[in-house]
């Protein structure tokens, strides 16, 4: 059975590259008919935190890539790897080293300045030293001194490299901890990877790996590293670029769906196709089709596709999400506002939730400023009349809604013998402090009538003192 694993160490959030290569292992274990498995690499136990194993997490959760086997966390399998280090060690594939920082850094100058790739140089590697006396001592793994590791990656084609060129890695520091090469190893085994498909700061750790799975005795998994990310300037994705945490696309007012959508064309594509369902991506993904490039993050991108989610997603759910927006902004709302109408019509011009609840907070909250454009444009002299005129008509009326307010402005319209924007207009930025909103009629009625009656007279206040 095909089985992948999404492996992230918890040392911060859940960010953009970490995602993608989760959406990517989903995929194809998914396309498969396989298992994913979520593995929590938490060994840097000065680095990790809950908080992040719990970012992680709420990732998952908000992208619905949802994991067949785990979370498994190494913290708890410190036993087994120290079995898997004792049997490399009594079968002559690893052994003690009791080599100082001092000379290893002597050993990495002396090479630096002749030129030389800084490597260890096997020193203790025929002593057959064993631990006592109060010795610091790590243990190495006995890396192949002959031959070529060569492996057919996914993304890369063949890669070959001699194992001259590798040294004895640490597999186990002094403390008798694990590294994460040796762990790393030992989980994919013991789990039974198949796939192993990573970012490609990775593929130089994957010829190590592979001669520790053989040393084990292990059958080796399939790999394909996946190419980075990059920012919109061309250097790798990282905080200044702004959120590259999961989650704040999701403070952000950005749609799961939309962000899966997102991800899985950042080195991956089918044809000329933009918009994939979660179904369209499973039947057509194929780790042999990602691009060997690096890829580049483009909010404008995300933000186009994001609007098609907005547009064609169950209007009921758009309303939900709303809601909760202002709740978070501790906005308070009438549930019974037409919400279908000022949602349906803006979910169109907006790019995000968030930005979808700041367009219509005039609906529940006042405003300071108009829109510069639409003031300079409508709320002028010309105005005041039929501006004088609605604070009349609409402060006559005993019943507040939007067939009544609709007649009070036919009737101002038919008074001024004018068309129906020298009248909705001005009422339209005095109330809303912009040019566009829903029928102004059913505007008005959401707004309320004494917010309405206010508004007007600061917009004819406004116009006086120009």
């Amino acid at each position: 059975m095909i089985k992948t694993r999404f492996a992230p160490s918890p040392t911060g959030y859940l960010h953009v590259g970490g995602a993608r290569t989760a959406l990517f292992c989903w995929l194809f274990a998914k396309k498969m008919g396989g298992k994913f498995v979520l593995r929590i690499e938490d060994t840097d136990l000065e680095r990790s935190s809950d908080a992040s194993v719990q970012a992680i997490l709420d990732g998952m959760e908000w992208l619905d890539l949802d994991y067949d086997e785990g979370p498994y966390f190494q913290t708890r399998r410190f036993d087994r790897y120290k079995t898997a280090i004792r049997q490399l060690i009594d079968q002559g594939d690893a052994y003690y080293c009791d080599c100082s920082k001092q000379r290893l850094e002597s050993l990495r100058e002396a090479q630096i300045e002749a030129k030389q790739k800084p490597r260890y140089d096997g020193c203790c590697r025929d002593l057959e030293l064993s631990p006592g006396n109060g010795q610091d001592l790590v243990v190495r793994f006995k890396n192949p001194q002959q031959g070529v590791v060569t492996f057919v990656d996914h993304v890369k084609g063949e890669v070959s490299v001699s194992n001259a060129e590798l040294d004895d890695l640490i597999i186990a520091r002094s403390d008798g901890s694990p590294t994460y090469n040796l762990t790393v190893v030992v989980d994919d085994m013991d789990m039974q990877i198949t796939h192993v498909i990573r970012g490609d700061d990775h593929v130089n750790n994957t010829p190590r790996q592979i001669n520790i799975l053989k040393a084990l005795g292990a059958t080796c998994p399939e790999y394909a590293h996946l190419p980075m990310i990059l920012g919109e300037d061309g250097k790798r994705l990282s905080k200044r670029h702004g959120a590259v945490g999961v989650m704040q696309y999701f403070e952000d007012g950005y749609l799961p769906e939309a962000m899966l959508n997102y991800l899985v064309r950042l080195g991956w594509s089918h044809g000329d196709q933009e918009i994939f369902s979660r179904d369209e991506m499973i039947d057509h993904f194929s780790l042999d089709e990602i691009n060997k490039s690096a890829s580049s993050f483009n909010t404008e991108k995300l933000n186009w596709i994001n609007q098609q989610y907005l547009m064609s997603q169950p209007l009921e759910r758009i309303i939900t999400l709303v809601k909760q927006r202002l709740g978070k902004i501790e906005v308070s709302f009438d549930d019974q506002a037409d919400f279908h109408s000022i949602v349906d019509l803006y979910r169109q011009r907006v790019s995000t939730i968030n930005e979808l609840v700041d367009s219509i907070l005039y609906c529940f909250q006042d405003f300071d400023n108009y829109d510069e454009k639409a003031a300079q444009k409508v709320l002028r002299p010309v105005a005041l009349e039929p501006l004088e005129m609605l604070r009349a008509g609409l402060e006559g009326l005993d019943d507040w809604d939007s067939s009544a307010i609709h007649d009070v402005i036919e009737d101002i319209i038919q008074a001024l013998n004018v068309g129906m924007g020298k009248v909705g207009q001005p009422l339209r930025v005095a109330v809303t402090g912009g040019s566009f909103s829903p029928p102004i009629d059913k505007t008005v009625e959401i707004i309320g009538k004494q917010q309405t009656l206010d508004r007007i007279s600061r917009a004819i206040d406004y116009i006086s003192v120009k």
